[in-house]
């Protein structure tokens, strides 16, 4: 795994470079701790539609996804219905995958759920969280704690959250930081993970 060095001089993890809507997500979004709850329930679900595509594809239909989905938030969406799932079934700015859509519903319930026993979303996922920052070695699909994690929401009922769905849940909300050794935004990135460990641990 080698950095590459930006058009701007700055280096970055190597998918992170191009195309623009990348680096944008890398730079900006990718890694940096996430606790609001309405943008946890966006990723997890997110990362469910996107096995078996492209997260390029998930993020040129981010908006319309958003727009289709309540802005991700969780009550609105565990109301969904049946006219909802035709609705959303003929959205061609989304993924229309069936089974997807009738998972996101579900898991909405399902994050309520959480919240009402962990106060929010965040204070289930950072419970996760492990306190080391080093830098990878290597990007694992998944690891021993995102199978943990898969097990349990499956157990509480959850879909579509697989232990290599759940790892890139946890790198895309810094439950984990997977930046490499030198991009230039990994300090901030742990600093920003640190922060948050320190209001959930």
């Amino acid at each position: 795994m080698e950095l590459l060095l930006g058009e701007d001089g700055r280096p970055r993890c190597p998918w992170g470079s191009q195309p623009e809507i990348y680096r944008v997500y890398h730079d900006e979004e990718w890694g940096r701790a996430t606790t609001d709850d309405h943008r946890l329930f966006e990723k997890v679900c997110l990362e469910g539609f996107q096995a078996g595509l492209s997260w390029l594809t998930i993020l040129r239909k981010r908006e319309s996804f958003r727009s289709g989905f309540a802005g991700f938030d969780p009550a609105s969406v565990s109301r969904f219905d049946e006219e909802d799932v035709d609705r959303l079934l003929g959205d061609a700015g989304i993924v229309r995958h069936e089974g997807k859509i009738r998972s996101t519903i579900n898991n909405a319930a399902r994050a309520l759920d959480l919240i009402d026993e962990h106060g929010s979303l965040a204070g289930y996922f950072w419970g996760w969280a492990l306190p080391s920052d080093a830098p990878p070695a290597e990007i694992p699909g998944f690891t021993t704690l995102s199978t943990a994690i898969s097990k349990d929401l499956k157990r509480r009922g959850w879909s579509f959250v697989g232990p290599t769905t759940v790892y890139a849940f946890m790198q895309s909300v810094g439950l984990v930081n997977d930046h490499l050794d030198g991009c230039h935004v990994r300090l901030e990135c742990g600093q920003s993970r640190r922060h948050v460990l320190a209001l959930y641990r």
